[in-house]
């Protein structure tokens, strides 16, 4: 199993709101209503704000995107949980800690830290790299590949509920304006420009 470690110091990066909206959360049902009390939260905030209502179209895109934001983020593993770790060696079957760490988009410590906890639950082993001994290879034990595919199939339950009130049109349609919105973002805003 996953180190409660881990969960606990998650949890400590969320305020009180999203604790208790982990709290009610006991299914991907419930989702939905939790959702709704942070739009609805976040409508109340801006209100204390200005009324969102009287807000023009940027700043209600802003705000909605915000929210949006953490959600997601609260509904996701983070960039190198262990979650994310065993779902990555169920794609790729054996991988070495250097591009895993690159694939994770993290520090090397971070990435070692996670690697050792899974290795301490069983979930993963460490073998030497046959072209380099330098380099470890990682990949999943017997009861880490269980431990992915309850990984997997509770995200691919979460994409599908956090979709499931828009048509196949509309995901289509909000798609294309993500990527263009994120095509723009990464030009517009890049480093050194």
């Amino acid at each position: 199993m996953l180190d409660q470690k881990d969960e606990n110091k998650r949890k400590e990066c969320y305020d009180g709101k999203m604790l208790q909206y982990k709290r009610e959360k006991e299914n991907f049902g419930a989702v939905k209503k939790v959702i709704e009390k942070e739009k609805y939260s976040g409508q109340k905030q801006a209100k204390d704000v200005a009324d969102y209502s009287t807000l023009d179209m940027n700043s209600q895109l802003i705000m909605n995107l915000r929210d949006l934001g953490h959600v997601i983020r609260f509904l996701f593993e983070g960039k190198s949980s262990q979650k994310r770790v065993l779902i990555i060696l169920s794609e790729v079957g054996k991988i070495t800690q250097r591009d895993l760490t690159k694939r994770l988009g993290v520090q090397p410590a971070s990435a070692s830290e996670v690697i050792g906890k899974l290795e301490n639950a069983g979930m993963i082993e460490r073998t030497p790299n046959l072209m380099d001994f330098r380099t470890m290879d990682i990949c999943l034990t017997d009861e880490g590949r269980k431990e992915a595919e309850k990984a997997v199939r509770e995200r691919t339950m979460r994409h599908q509920e956090m979709f499931s009130c828009l048509s196949a049109e509309e995901k289509k349609t909000m798609l294309k304006l993500a990527q263009k919105l994120n095509e723009d973002w990464v030009e517009r805003y890049r480093e050194g420009k």
